[in-house]
């Protein structure tokens, strides 16, 4: 097996993490360390270790929702020693990690599993999951705007892709706009630059839904483990 989907199917990190993993000399396999990616793994017989620690194939599969409250970094480590999403399944025994990301202030639905293989199909960009948001942004779209939206914009140094946006309500006492809107790219806090790209700056971000999984019932901070149903339809996209 390659040493990139070994390491992403012992539930250490996703396939492009793993490759980092091995550029950046953290991967020994044997005691010997692996610079090249292509590198094979013997799964019955090698010996391979991550950051100095010993991995081994899982077979217990878990699939988890976590409803993630601001506040909270989806990545393990942080320069910042902020909270970390991990910290809210404490008892979780199995090492599982983000699919994808939401950015520190964002709250809402995040899935975290062990199977590598799955989260490399979901965050891949050929793969066209529609992300659904609920955004609270300041001041009233006009028409022209929520067109743009719907089109694409430029944000940093690319062009959006399409995306879906319905004004949920406008708040004329409060000048705030309640926003449903679906991407299906995962680019960096790209709701945000989106809004702020037609002028209306968001002051809450939550992602209530991925294709069709959704929060339910799981309060914020909390987490449900996904059914078999959801499971395989994830699996199926």
């Amino acid at each position: 097996m390659r040493i990139n989907k070994y390491i992403a199917s012992c539930g250490v990190a996703s396939r492009r993490k793993a490759e980092e993993l091995i550029l950046n000399k953290k991967v020994k396999v044997n005691g010997k360390l692996i610079e090249e990616l292509s590198f094979q793994v013997d799964e019955q017989k090698d010996s391979v270790e991550v950051d100095g620690v010993k991995i081994s194939l899982d077979e217990n599969l878990v699939y988890i929702l976590l409803n993630k409250p601001e506040g909270y970094i989806t990545t393990v480590k942080d320069q910042f020693d902020r909270k970390s999403v991990i910290d809210l399944l404490s008892d979780i025994k199995e090492r599982v990690f983000p699919v994808g990301r939401l950015d520190y202030e964002t709250s809402g639905l995040l899935l975290l599993t062990n199977d590598g293989d799955l989260t490399y199909k979901l965050t891949h960009p050929k793969h066209e999951i529609d992300k659904t948001y609920i955004a609270m942004v300041k001041g009233q779209l006009s028409e022209e705007e929520i067109k743009n939206f719907k089109s694409g914009l430029y944000i940093d140094d690319y062009k959006t892709a399409p995306a879906k946006i319905k004004v949920v309500y406008y708040d004329k006492n409060k000048d705030i706009s309640k926003l449903e809107i679906k991407i299906h790219e995962g680019k960096n806090r790209q709701v945000r630059k989106m809004c702020k790209a037609i002028n209306h700056p968001v002051l809450r971000l939550k992602r209530v839904a991925m294709g069709k999984i959704t929060l339910n019932d799981c309060k914020i901070g909390e987490y449900r483990h996904l059914t078999e149903e959801e499971v395989n339809y994830l699996k199926s996209i």
